[in-house]
């Protein structure tokens, strides 16, 4: 079978730890081009890995016609260029948030439907082993039902993980819309709803800028209600400057489960009979310790067997509007549905 022929958009921090060296190390794959706005940036991965370097994303589609595209750009240009890259005919994998506004995520969605092509959200929590494990003992039955939760991502900022530091386009409300929300928050409301196969029906908010000198939000301290009835909290933060935390707690009928909250014991199961169950099954990725992601994978998987990609465009949408539901509450001081 010939190779999949795939080009990076946007060589920043996420591609250079996650979308170029997963795609090199696919067997599947055939990296063709490096496109971004720094062409200095984009040369270096096409000297180490072959393909050519663009500082032009349209000038690229047309020429080098790839199969598929990894869209790893800021926020604002996620839509525009997913849909560019669609409409020439390429599958889609786009790093989340997927969209800026419901109806991009929409537009995006009917974009890939009409040129018959895959689009793949990044949400790469889904694919963290203490995650999988998590939803396996949830599906197990042996908690029962979840009553509460608290799900929360925090971190220093994208000051410290950023190629660009405390120049990145994250802190320019031009180019990321949305701050730890779009960054933090949108990986926890999609992996709530994909852990519990729930979905979210209320939220109310508190979205703000509490520390770093920026026009985006750096904290959000959120209440989401689920269809179910399960209710709990999420948070995103930037200024967890000590204690970085990315970790969800279950609160069941029968017990509590405990994910990433021990850096060995990565699921922690404790049951009302007394019975306490350790899993050590990998670690959950911090900017520090990058593991891999199972991302690139997926998505190629899903181009070579011509199935539907893991992250769909429609569960990347449901995603994002629980927290632009969030925005809306800090803006009206109301819960807001989410439908």
């Amino acid at each position: 079978m010939s190779k999949i022929r795939v080009a990076v958009v946007g060589c920043g921090s996420i591609s250079k730890h996650r979308h170029i060296p997963e795609y090199a190390g696919n067997k599947n794959v055939e990296l063709v081009a490096f496109v971004d706005p720094v062409i200095e940036r984009a040369e270096l991965y096409a000297e180490k890995h072959g393909g050519k370097a663009y500082a032009d994303f349209e000038e690229m589609l047309a020429e080098v016609k790839p199969d598929a595209v990894s869209i790893c750009t800021p926020n604002a240009l996620h839509a525009s260029m997913s849909i560019a890259a669609a409409n020439a005919g390429a599958h889609v994998l786009v790093e989340k948030p997927m969209a800026v506004t419901d109806e991009e995520a929409e537009a995006m969605i009917e974009a890939a439907k009409k040129n018959n092509v895959h689009l793949m959200v990044g949400h790469n929590q889904r694919f963290m082993p203490p995650h999988v494990k998590a939803k396996q003992v949830l599906k197990s039955g042996v908690l029962g039902k979840v009553l509460t939760f608290r799900t929360s991502f925090g971190h220093p900022g994208p000051d410290g993980w950023s190629v660009d530091g405390a120049e990145s386009w994250f802190f320019r409300k031009k180019e990321a819309i949305m701050g730890a929300m779009g960054d933090l928050g949108v990986h926890k409301s999609d992996l709530i709803r994909w852990m519990l196969d729930d979905e979210v029906s209320e939220v109310a908010g508190f979205v703000g800028t509490l520390d770093k000198e920026t026009d985006v939000d750096d904290n959000a301290s959120c209440l989401l209600r689920m269809k179910s009835g399960a209710i709990g909290t999420l948070v995103a933060s930037w200024t967890y400057y000590k204690g970085e935390d990315n970790s969800t707690i279950l609160w069941c009928e029968n017990g509590v489960m405990k994910i990433g909250t021990h850096p060995d014991d990565q699921v922690i199961v404790e049951l009302r009979n007394g019975t306490i169950e350790k899993h050590k099954v990998g670690a959950i990725s911090t900017n520090e310790k990058q593991e891999t992601s199972g991302v690139i994978d997926s998505f190629i998987k899903s181009i070579v067997t011509n199935t539907t990609p893991e992250v769909t465009g429609e569960e990347g949408r449901a995603s994002l509007k629980v927290i632009l539901c969030a925005f809306e509450s800090q803006e009206t001081g109301k819960f807001v549905s989410v439908n």
